[in-house]
């Protein structure tokens, strides 16, 4: 069917600036003469991280103007995808898009999950949480990059690209974004000293350090292999059972 099929790559020129083209051709594809379809950006964040969970947002707008940041000067900040926004208007969109978005929910994916199962289940157990806390399900789902990990029933537009083409899927960015980075903020009082504050539980000079001094926290991805290039604290690597998923996708 027209507009469902898998997009081909995004071209090298694409957009700063989040636009509809994605969200109205899929319009046009499930139009039914009775309600606009309900269009769901997901997007992810964590997937690469040692620490902390995998976040995903699902947000559904209703196709309206999204919101503007006054900028410097004349200039304004509009909404992409939360790697091309500072922190500042990262929080700034934050504050306004649950009011502005038709719905919006957060599901996650805890490291003991990411060990149990690989990280692709994780994810796809993150996104559907996500999906089935919205208001109302949606008829179809805008994912980022070229890989559908949800699968069946859902159904799926995949785009290389869309946190910045699709101003649905770049408010979830951003919204999964800030909601993980307030998460790992607050687990530094408890883990001083692994800088999650400033590396979001990511590879850092500051989180190696910490790892090769003092050892994974409870919040940490035990099946990962950063922990083969720590000697004193190999024996806490948990193997998984490779029929329990689908694999762990790359660290970074």
């Amino acid at each position: 069917m027209p507009g469902l099929a898998p997009a081909p790559a995004a071209p090298g020129n694409v957009p700063r600036t989040a636009g509809y083209e994605i969200e109205r051709e899929l319009q046009d594809a499930l139009a039914d003469g009775d309600r606009p379809a309900r269009i769901a950006g997901v997007d992810e964040v964590g997937r690469g991280a040692w620490a902390g969970p995998v976040v995903v947002c699902a947000a559904v707008t209703d196709l309206s103007a999204p919101p503007v940041l006054r900028g410097r000067g004349d200039r304004t900040v509009a909404l992409t995808d939360s790697k091309l926004l500072t922190a500042a208007h990262r929080a700034s969109f934050a504050e306004v898009l649950p009011g502005w978005l038709a719905g919006h929910a957060i599901g996650a994916s805890a490291p003991e999950e990411i060990d149990e199962v690989g990280m692709t289940e994780a994810l796809r157990r993150a996104a559907v949480r996500a999906l089935q806390a919205l208001p109302h399900p949606p008829d179809i789902v805008i994912l980022d990059g070229k890989h559908d990990f949800l699968r069946r029933p859902w159904r799926v537009r995949c785009e290389v690209k869309a946190d910045q083409r699709s101003v649905t899927v770049a408010a979830a960015s951003v919204l999964a974004k800030v909601h993980r980075d307030a998460l790992m903020a607050d687990l530094e009082a408890e883990c001083p000293g692994y800088g999650f504050a400033d590396s979001a539980g990511y590879p850092s000079p500051v989180h190696q350090r910490a790892l090769e001094e003092s050892g994974p926290t409870p919040h940490h991805r035990l099946s990962w292999s950063y922990l083969d290039d720590l000697p004193r604290w190999r024996h806490l690597k948990k193997h998984r059972d490779p029929l329990a998923g689908e694999g762990q996708l790359s660290l970074l």
